[in-house]
């Protein structure tokens, strides 16, 4: 423990998997050594215990004569937050830090809860975030990676949050509705026009050009490809254009063919270009830039630079103007027969207590309930076999959580719209089914701006396109979130046509990530990661429902029970989990 207060020694025990009484962090607190009490404590209770009383602590420091001794570390049984022990929970690259949500102790009065305690101790930062000052930030194009920076600002609390309680037990919530405010744009819901005829095609990826291009363009001094055929050899060359084909020559240089409204053009990246390995991350149909020179008798570029249209470096994300918070859930799968209902209680049981008094919105990024017919063998593992009767047990579900906070959904690939993206919110039937809280429902993606701050919800099918087309050290499972840096790298939320994703024509695209999030919320893989890229905080916020037989066939070993609880004065997020 780096520093000797109550706010520490409650982040040990909650990283131990332990809750811990005031008096006993008190005493701890107190003795000669506290890391050594802290290890004696936790090698004195049982193997089975959850709570450390004053007792447990008295005990301890009898046998050790307040030194302690003992591997806290191997008497525990099985922390539920520590990722390098549980690697299905997948975060940043930094290490985590933990703290009880149910911890008492590190309060003046018993009411002040651990994560205030920490924030009192800490003065104006607060114990979620690595630093309490901006981080450098990196553009993408000038590397060839699109991880975190290793200074990122980044939350990393992930919070035991499964204890028992009830709404009628819980402290009365204070919340003012007149301080809400919540939009949406770019929502396809009575909008869609496509019919799929050839045209419609052609005025989609017309649109997405025109959009991304207007990105790129002040970053190249570009020229149509039909202007660039006339330009004599040797000259200086920049197109815009949404990738064609991308292939390997017989020496491993690499062929990018770019397409404009007025053509296509070959752009030659050789091998031992610094950005060359660039070229792993592009996918087709998406929109990048190229410099370079035409080859003599002008017919190929030859790349000296590539650049994607990218969250700029200067991108300063909106917070809200009080303390309020927003918690971000997806993939509920209610009718699965492993639809986690407990802990899906537990979660609406905290919700109702003082300690989140100040979650006032509840953002879910599709897949309320399993669905009918989504694959091959899902029949078998339905508990309510009825989508309809699915909707209604979801409704059920929802009127559990607070009736004054406010709701945003969106659809998924599992509910009962179209699965053509962008996909309409739902139809009148299941809206009515759907009332409770009057929730507000909108289309898969949207963009919500709740008290200023920009969430970008998508529910993310083309997660899978992304994974399975880039290298697993840009793009996997196991972390999501840098999946989703490659879509904020593209400012496109389903680049790539014909594959994985099914897409619909439209007179626009409304995929196409026109204005920089502040947060990107996403679902769908069913695990759970976080980073920021470029100071846009991305949040893939796992799921509710336990691993079913057809999960287990193709190796997805799936987060469950996870909340992650964004603060929109400060973009700090803590996750919290009721498993």
């Amino acid at each position: 423990m780096p520093q000797e207060t109550p706010v520490r020694i409650v982040t040990e025990l909650a990283r131990l998997g332990y809750n811990a009484e005031q008096e006993a962090v008190t005493l701890l607190a107190g003795a000669d050594v506290p890391e050594r009490a802290v290890e004696a404590v936790v090698d004195h209770v049982d193997d089975d215990a959850l709570r450390i009383t004053a007792g447990d602590v008295r005990a301890a420091l009898v046998e050790t004569g307040s030194a302690g001794g003992g591997d806290a570390a191997s008497a525990e049984p099985g922390s539920p937050v520590d990722a390098d022990e549980h690697p299905s929970v997948s975060t940043g690259d930094r290490p985590q830090e933990s703290v009880d949500a149910g911890a008492e102790a590190g309060s003046n009065d018993g009411s002040e809860t651990g994560a205030e305690a920490a924030s009192r101790t800490a003065g104006d930062s607060t114990p979620t975030t690595d630093s309490p000052d901006p981080a450098p930030r990196t553009d993408a194009s000038d590397s060839p990676a699109a991880t975190d920076s290793p200074t990122s600002t980044r939350t990393d609390d992930v919070v035991d949050a499964g204890g028992e309680g009830s709404p009628a037990d819980a402290a009365t919530r204070t919340a003012d509705p007149s301080l809400r405010s919540l939009s949406v744009t770019g929502d396809v819901t009575g909008q869609s026009t496509g019919t799929g005829e050839y045209g419609d095609f052609v005025t989609v990826f017309r649109d997405r050009y025109e959009k991304l291009s207007k990105q790129l363009r002040g970053r190249v001094n570009h020229r149509p490809t039909e202007a660039i055929r006339s330009m004599n050899g040797g000259s200086d060359a920049a197109i815009v254009g949404l990738v064609n084909d991308v292939r390997s020559t017989k020496n491993g240089h690499w062929i990018v063919e770019l397409e404009d409204t007025t053509g296509t053009f070959p752009c030659l990246v050789m091998k031992d270009r610094e950005f060359a390995d660039l070229v792993d991350e592009l996918l087709l149909d998406e929109c990048i830039a190229v410099e370079g020179t035409l080859s003599d008798d002008g017919e190929i570029v030859f790349v000296d630079a590539m650049y994607f249209p990218d969250v700029p470096r200067t991108h300063t994300p909106n917070t809200a103007d009080r303390h309020v918070q927003a918690a971000l859930v997806s993939d509920l799968h209610v009718g699965s027969q492993e639809f986690e209902a407990d802990a899906w209680d537990r979660f609406a049981s905290w919700l109702h207590s003082e300690e989140a008094a100040r979650v006032e919105y509840l953002l879910i990024a599709g897949d309320m309930v399993e669905g009918v017919g989504v694959y091959p063998g899902q029949d078998e593992e339905l508990d309510i076999v009825d989508i309809y009767d699915q909707y209604e047990a979801f409704a059920e579900r929802l009127k559990d959580v607070p009736g004054d906070m406010e709701i945003l959904m969106i659809p998924g690939n599992h509910d009962a719209v179209r699965l053509a993206e962008p996909q309409p919110g739902f139809d009148e039937t299941l809206r009515d089914v759907m009332s409770a809280h009057d929730a507000r429902i909108t289309g898969n993606p949207s963009l919500a701006t709740v008290e200023g701050v920009n969430v970008l919800m998508y529910h993310g099918v083309s997660l899978d396109e992304v994974i399975a087309e880039l290298p697993e050290a840009k793009a996997s499972y196991e972390e999501p979130h840098k999946a989703m840096y490659q879509l904020l790298k593209k400012r496109h939320v389903a680049p790539q046509f014909g594959g994985k994703t099914r897409l619909a024509p439209e007179e626009k695209d409304y995929l196409v990530m026109e204005a920089v999030p502040d947060v990107f919320h996403t679902g769908h893989v069913h695990k759970i990661g976080w980073g920021k890229y470029h100071n846009v905080l991305a949040v893939n916020s796992g799921c509710w429902q336990a691993q079913t037989d057809f999960q287990k066939s193709v190796n997805i070993d799936p987060d469950v029970a996870h909340a992650p609880i964004l603060d929109l004065d400060t973009l700090d997020m803590t996750v919290r989990k009721f498993a």
